[in-house]
C-alpha cells in the first residue's frame, strides 16, 4: 500500500510535468567566465558536473517561481509561499550530492513537495546505477572510490551500496518473473537446470521466429522435480505462452521436464533431447581409456545429416557398448529417438547444431556462475535468487541471435508438416 507522502510526491511530479509541457517556461543560466575557467582546471567532466548542479537549482527555482511568484512582488495567482531553505540532495551518476533547496508551504495543506526536486533525487536512478555497475564487476567495498566524482558526495558507502543493490536486484527479478510473454512468437523453447549453493534452478529460454533469445522464467527448488517444473510451466502459460502452437522443446533429459511438456503442450510438442547431456551420461559410465573412441563415434553419428544414417550409427554403437559396458549401452538407448528429432525434421545443418543441445542456456549459466563467484557470504531469503536472476538478465543483454536463424522458417514448416502428418496417421489407424 502506498503511503500518503508517496502519493503527494507522485502528484508533485505529475504537476511539474504538466508545467513543463503546458507553460514550457524558458530557462537562462549565466555563469561567470572566471568560474568556468576555475572548473575547467579540474577537467571538462568537473565543469559539466558543476554546471549541471547549477542547472538543477535553476529548474527548482523556476518551479518555485511558478507556485509562489517573483520574490517581493504581488502575485494574484499565488498558490503557496517560500519558507526558507534546507539541506537536500540530488542523485548524480550513482551518488548523492548535497544541495540547498527552497521550501514551499501552503496555509491550507502545509508543506508543498516540489516535483522537480523529487525528479532529481529519485532513488530508482541510484538503484539502477548501482545494479549495473556491480554486474560489471564493481564491488560494494570499492564502489565509492570508483564513482565518487564530487568531494561532498555521500551515499556510496559499502552498506548503502549494498542496500541499493538489494532494492534494484529485487525489482529486476520481479520484472523478469512478471513480464508478459504473449507478444513473443516462439519456435523453440530450451529448458535446463543447474545447481548453485545446494539449490536447483530451472530456467526456460525462448527462441523467437527472428532468432532472438529471451529468458522466459526461472524457478528455484531443492531438486529438478515435477512440482518445481510444473509451477514454471504454469507461470509461463499465465504470462502468455501459447502451448498449443507447434514448437520444438530442447530438454536435458529430466523425466519431470518431459512430463511437464507433454502435460501443457501435448501433441503439439516436438521434444529434442539434448545431445550433449546424452553424451555426458554415456561417457560417465565408461573408464577413461574408452571415452575418446566412444565420444568420437557419438560426434560422428550426431553430425550426420540424414536421420536414417544417424540412427544406424547409434544402433551400431549401442551393440558395441553392450559388449563393452551394458550400463553405458542402456544410457544410450534411453530416449535415443528423441535425440534425433532435429534430424527427423531435416533441419538445415547450422540450425540443427544450434537446436540439438541446451548450449544457449548453459552459456547463460556460465555468466551466472561468474557473477555469483564474487559473493563471499550467502545469506537467506531471496539472496541467491536475486543474484541468479541478475546474472540471467546480464546474459540476456549479451545474447546474439541463434546461429542459423535464417533457416527457422524451414524448421517451422517441417514441424507443421510433421505434426499434421502424425495426426493423419493417427486418424487412419483409429479408423
Amino acid at each position: 500500500m502506498r503511503r500518503r507522502y508517496q502519493i503527494s510526491k507522485q502528484r508533485a511530479l505529475e504537476q511539474f510535468r504538466r508545467l513543463a509541457s503546458e507553460k514550457n517556461p524558458s530557462l537562462q543560466m549565466v555563469l561567470p567566465l572566471a568560474q568556468v575557467v576555475a572548473w575547467l582546471q579540474q577537467g571538462v567532466g568537473h565543469l559539466l558536473r558543476q554546471a549541471g548542479l547549477e542547472l538543477m537549482s535553476l529548474v527548482v527555482e523556476e518551479e518555485v517561481k511558478q507556485l509562489c511568484g517573483e520574490r517581493h512582488q504581488q502575485h494574484a495567482a499565488r498558490q503557496a509561499h517560500r519558507w526558507g531553505k534546507e539541506a537536500g540532495y540530488c542523485v548524480v551518476d550513482g551518488q548523492k550530492v548535497p544541495i540547498q533547496r527552497t521550501r514551499v508551504r501552503c496555509q491550507q495543506s502545509g508543506e508543498v513537495p516540489l516535483g522537480s526536486y523529487e525528479l532529481f533525487r529519485r532513488n530508482a536512478v541510484l538503484d539502477e546505477s548501482v545494479w549495473s555497475k556491480m554486474l560489471l564487476g564493481l564491488s560494494t567495498r570499492n564502489y565509492g572510490e570508483v564513482v565518487k566524482d564530487f568531494t561532498t558526495a555521500y551515499g556510496v558507502e559499502k552498506s548503502a551500496t549494498s542496500e541499493h543493490f538489494i532494492v534494484a536486484s529485487r525489482e529486476k527479478l520481479k520484472g523478469l518473473m512478471e513480464r508478459k510473454l504473449s507478444d513473443l512468437r516462439l519456435c523453440a523453447m530450451l529448458i535446463d537446470g543447474t545447481e548453485y549453493k545446494q539449490q536447483h534452478f530451472i530456467v526456460a529460454l525462448g527462441i523467437g521466429y527472428d532468432g532472438r533469445k529471451t529468458v522466459l522464467g526461472l524457478r528455484q527448488g531443492a531438486t529438478e522435480n515435477a512440482t518445481v517444473v510444473g509451477e514454471l510451466f504454469k507461470d509461463l502459460q499465465e504470462r502468455g505462452v501459447d502451448f498449443s502452437q507447434p514448437r520444438l522443446y530442447v530438454l536435458d533429459g529430466s523425466p519431470a521436464l518431459h512430463k511437464a511438456v507433454r502435460q501443457y503442450a501435448g501433441e503439439n510438442a516436438l521434444i529434442q533431447r539434448c545431445q550433449l547431456h546424452k553424451k555426458r551420461n554415456v561417457l560417465g559410465h565408461l573408464p577413461e581409456e574408452h571415452r575418446a573412441g566412444v565420444e568420437q563415434q557419438l560426434d560422428n553419428a550426431y553430425g550426420m545429416a540424414e536421420y536414417a544414417d544417424a540412427k544406424r550409427a547409434l544402433e551400431r554403437l549401442h551393440r558395441e557398448l553392450m559388449e563393452l559396458n551394458p550400463s553405458a549401452a542402456r544410457s544410450l538407448a534411453e530416449g535415443l529417438e528423441e535425440t534425433l528429432t532435429v534430424h527427423k525434421l531435416r533441419v538445415p545443418e547450422l540450425l540443427r547444431k544450434s537446436l540439438s543441445s541446451t548450449n544457449a542456456i548453459e552459456s547463460a549459466f556460465s555468466v551466472v556462475e561468474e557473477l555469483c563467484r564474487r559473493v563471499k557470504r550467502w545469506r537467506g531469503g531471496d539472496h541467491l535468487e536475486r543474484w541468479v536472476g541478475s546474472g540471467l538478465l546480464l546474459a540476456e543483454s549479451k545474447f546474439h541471435r541463434l546461429r542459423g536463424y535464417r533457416q527457422i522458417p524451414q524448421l517451422v514448416e517441417a514441424m507443421v508438416a510433421h505434426l499434421s502428418g502424425k495426426g493423419i496417421a493417427g486418424r487412419n489407424k483409429a479408423a
